[in-house]
């Protein structure tokens, strides 16, 4: 299962991008977006994320 950013969580910070090995992330209306199809579950995304909005789905 792909991880996923729970919009409510997000700050925006974009702390996440960087650390994506694969691009799966993006910039969406006010948060970040995983691309699930991309995601390949390393979890460096929830690692770095100030407020914990990666989830695994």
């Amino acid at each position: 299962m792909a991880y996923k950013i729970i919009a409510d969580e997000c700050i925006n910070c974009g702390a996440c991008v960087a650390e994506c090995p694969v691009d799966a992330i993006t910039e969406g209306d006010g948060y970040h977006v995983i691309n699930a199809e991309l995601c390949i579950e390393c979890g460096n995304c929830a690692e770095v994320c100030p407020v914990g909005a990666p989830v695994k789905e």
